[in-house]
This record gives structure tokens, C-alpha cells and sequence, in this order.
């Protein structure tokens, strides 16, 4: 059964909208701070500086990418591509139209012009995951008790995905962002690809034998028990959780069932070609080297397994400051990947055992989600209660990165067709590369069609 897409994004027009800055640059998109023109203005006229804060809702990040660059493969000035540039940007657009959860971003709008294709999403003042560590209260690491926070929505985040048929596989601090509310944003999708979702764990025997024998009901005192049980429950011990979530943040449902109709199309027509099989296992050779898992670098064949190996690198750069099997070349650095084992100095504890077990060169004996959900590191944590979380460990200023009226009427807005032909022109100096050369022929797909 083929389940209905989701209605086309809302077209946007760069002469509707203000860049107001370059909030970051990858391998293949220009990522600019912009506002609809319209709220600007009327915001500087009215001299209301919230319009143009950091929790600003209008506020948005715009990821633009060159279209001529998009027809070669690999396109983009550093980084490992792995895929016809125009399919992945189909692919990242029907990523965003899929998902509905409140730690991954939702599709507000799309740009194409002759130049330029961009996605518009929700911008996090908050910055990312390596800035804030960074600069976290002058030190150089994270307290384990904010680890967990981080690292226990990321498991959300990534269950999600992989209950799509999603695997990330670019996990790193700089695509971790961080919202206003404090809560995280996983993002940028380009290295994304669909395999089949994977198996869900087993029940335990007494479980099954409940489901299987309907008639049998709790007792009333076991129903009481597991009611103060639930009342009593903690979410993490130093931060305070609210009693009653939104219908949009609630994570009564598991993160899976979060929209089962974003899911059932995402793997029967979005992220199927033509009713064709989707492999087991992906080939593809992607990912960012320090963060690349052994059966990516080996080219042995990966699947989701290569998100909870990303996972155990982001944890152990949070704990140390830094990743683990970094060389002195990109060589050095895939050979330790593939034969070194992670060292984690210091007293044995919960957290470097996650570390661990996430980080095990045979995919088949890393832990996964059940496995993660399980470990000691997150004894006590209710995972149903992580996103009711109402005071994060670090919450951004109304004001994070953004600008007053006054800053915003004065601002020259940026030119983003051009800022994105400067980047992404071929040996940096501002000629674009050949039309004639990519997978596709040179073809220049009609990106009208996105809307």
C-alpha cells in the first residue's frame, strides 16, 4: 500500500526574504541567517528588537546550495560526497517533508532559482555541540550529567530516523544545534541514505506471554504500584521537567510512532525508487574521517549500526575534548579506525564503558538502541519524559546571535547567489565548474517541480 506524500513545501523567494548572515559553510551548502522581509521591516519600524532574537520565530536558517555544483558528483569544496548531487538534494528534501519530531528539523520552505536551490528551516541560536563545549563555563569538557542530557536525546533523535528507514550517517558536534527551548536539533541530511528500518528487540518472555494472553490483567495493587511508580519518576537528576507536555513535544508515543503517516510514506514512496527493494546495506563511502565507522572506511558493506559507532565518537569527544582515533593524516586516522582500540583514560565508569561498547569494530556486537537504552549510563533517565525537559543544561539568551531593529534597518542584506557562486566556485575563484560533467550528463533538473 502506497501511502500519500505530504502536501509540497511553501516556494520562497530570495527577494521576500533578508540574509542577514552566514551562519555556516559544508561540503555542498551556504547556510545564512535569514528573515522575511516583511517582518523585518515592519519590526525595525516599530523598533521591536524580539522580532529579530534569537527565539524569533520568522528567523530561519536557509541552507543554499549552487545548482551548477550540484551536476558533479562530489561537488563542493572538501568532504567525501558519494552520490549524483542533484539526487542527494531530492533526497534531503523529501528527508525534511518526512519528519516530524521535535529534536529534527521541518521543512518552513524552498528556494530555486537559475542559481541557487536552498531549504529554509527553523534556526537554532543556540549554535552547535562543539561551540558550546567550547565555551562551556571555561572548560574544555562537559560534566557527565550534561553528557547524558545530550547524549539521551540523540538516542531519540536517531531511533526516530532509523524507524523511517533513515540512516544518519554523518554524526558529529556541528550538526548537533541547539534550539531556544535548550533542546537539541539534528541536522544537515545530505549524507543521509534509506535502508531498511531495523528489526525491533524482542520481547522478554513475560512480555510476550502478556501479549499474547489478553485476558490476563494486572492486579489493582500491581496497577498502583506501577501508577506512584511512574508519579515518583525522575528524568535527570539536576534538571527540572514540566508535568504536562504539548501535544507536539509529548514523548508519551515512542519516538518511532511520532507520525506514522510521515513514516509509512517516507518508506513506501518517498524513499523507495519504483517498488524496487531497498538493499540491506549501503556501499557508499561517506562521512567525515574522524567520525567514519570501521565498515565504512573497510567498505565491507554498513547500516544503521555505523549512527551508534557516531554516537560513541561524539561521546568521547564531549568527555575528552577531542575524537578518538585522530592521525597525524587522514591515512593514520582510517587505520586507527579500523585496528585501534579507543583509549579512555581514567576510572572505570558507566559512561567510558558506553563509550565502549559504541565504539566496537564489528558492527554486529555494538550495541544499538535496546543495548544503549539499557547501559547503566542512563540508569534512572525516563526516556518518556526526555523531552519534557523544561531546563536543559544550557538554554541560549533571547538575544543569541541575533540583531536589534536598529542593527537589522542599517544591515546591508547579503546577496545569497552570490555569496554561494564565491564558495562553491571551481578552484576558488569564482568560475563555476563545467556544466558537462556528472552522473546525470549535465542535466539541469527543474527544481519547479519541488513545489
Amino acid at each position: 500500500m502506497v501511502s500519500k506524500a505530504p502536501s509540497p513545501p511553501q516556494q520562497l523567494s530570495l527577494a521576500n526574504l533578508r540574509a542577514l548572515s552566514v551562519l555556516g559553510q559544508g561540503a555542498r551548502g551556504v547556510v545564512f541567517h535569514v528573515v522575511p522581509v516583511a517582518a523585518a521591516e515592519a519590526a525595525a519600524a516599530a523598533g521591536d528588537s524580539s522580532a529579530t532574537a534569537g527565539a524569533d520565530p520568522m528567523a530561519m536558517a536557509l541552507k543554499a546550495m549552487s545548482r551548477a555544483a550540484a551536476r558533479h558528483k562530489g561537488a563542493g569544496p572538501g568532504g567525501t560526497c558519494g552520490g549524483d548531487g542533484h539526487r542527494r538534494i531530492w533526497f534531503e528534501r523529501d528527508v525534511l517533508l518526512a519528519l516530524r519530531h521535535p529534536l529534527l528539523p521541518s521543512l518552513r520552505g524552498v528556494v530555486a532559482t537559475d542559481a541557487v536551490v536552498g531549504f529554509a528551516i527553523d534556526r537554532c541560536p543556540g549554535g552547535d555541540l562543539k561551540s558550546l563545549r567550547r565555551r562551556w563555563r571555561a572548560e574544555t569538557t562537559f560534566p557527565e550529567s550534561v553528557i547524558r542530557f545530550y547524549a539521551a536525546e540523540l538516542v531519540l533523535a536517531l531511533e526516530h530516523l532509523h524507524g523511517l528507514g533513515v540512516a544518519y550517517r554523518d554524526l558529529k558536534p556541528e550538526n548537533v544545534l541547539i534550539q531556544d527551548s535548550g533542546h537539541i536539533m539534528l541536522v544537515d541530511f545530505d549524507l543521509s541514505t534509506t535502508l531498511p528500518p531495523p528489526p525491533p528487540p524482542p520481547l522478554p518472555n513475560a512480555t510476550a506471554q502478556r501479549v499474547s494472553s489478553p485476558s490476563r490483567r494486572p492486579s489493582s495493587r500491581h496497577r498502583r504500584r506501577k501508577s506512584k511508580k511512574a508519579a515518583a519518576a525522575i528524568v535527570f537528576a539536576c534538571f527540572s521537567s514540566r508535568h504536562a507536555a504539548s501535544p507536539e513535544t509529548s514523548s508519551a508515543q515512542s519516538p518511532a510512532s511520532i507520525s506514522m503517516a510521515a513514516s509509512s510514506a517516507s518508506s513506501s514512496s518517498f524513499f523507495s525508487s519504483g517498488g524496487a527493494r531497498t538493499p540491506a546495506k549501503s556501499n557508499s563511502f561517506v562521512g567525515t574521517e574522524d567520525y567514519m565507522a570501521p565498515e565504512i572506511v573497510a567498505g565491507s558493506g554498513h547500516d544503521h549500526a555505523v549512527d551508534w559507532w557516531g554516537l560513541g565518537v561524539v561521546l568521547y569527544e564531549m568527555l575528552y575534548g577531542r575524537t578518538p582515533f585522530r592521525g597525524r593524516s587522514r591515512q593514520e586516522t582510517f587505520r586507527r579506525v579500523l585496528a585501534a582500540p579507543p583509549e579512555l583514560p581514567g576510572e572505570p565508569t558507566p559512561l567510558r564503558d558506553l563509550i565502549a561498547r559504541l565504539l566496537e569494530k564489528d558492527p554486529r556486537k555494538r550495541l544499538g538502541a535496546h543495548g544503549v537504552r539499557r547501559h547503566a549510563f542512563f540508569r534512572g533517565v525516563d526516556w518518556d519524559r526526555v523531552l519534557d525537559v523544561a531546563r536543559p543544561p544550557f538554554i541560549p539568551a533571547p538575544d543569541d546571535g541575533g540583531a536589534g531593529a536598529e542593527a537589522l534597518a542599517e544591515a546591508e542584506a547579503l546577496d545569497v547567489e552570490k555569496v554561494v557562486h564565491e564558495v562553491f566556485g571551481a578552484s576558488g575563484n569564482g568560475e563555476m565548474p563545467p556544466t558537462d560533467v556528472g552522473s546525470d550528463g549535465g542535466k539541469d533538473y527543474d527544481f519547479s517541480i519541488f513545489f
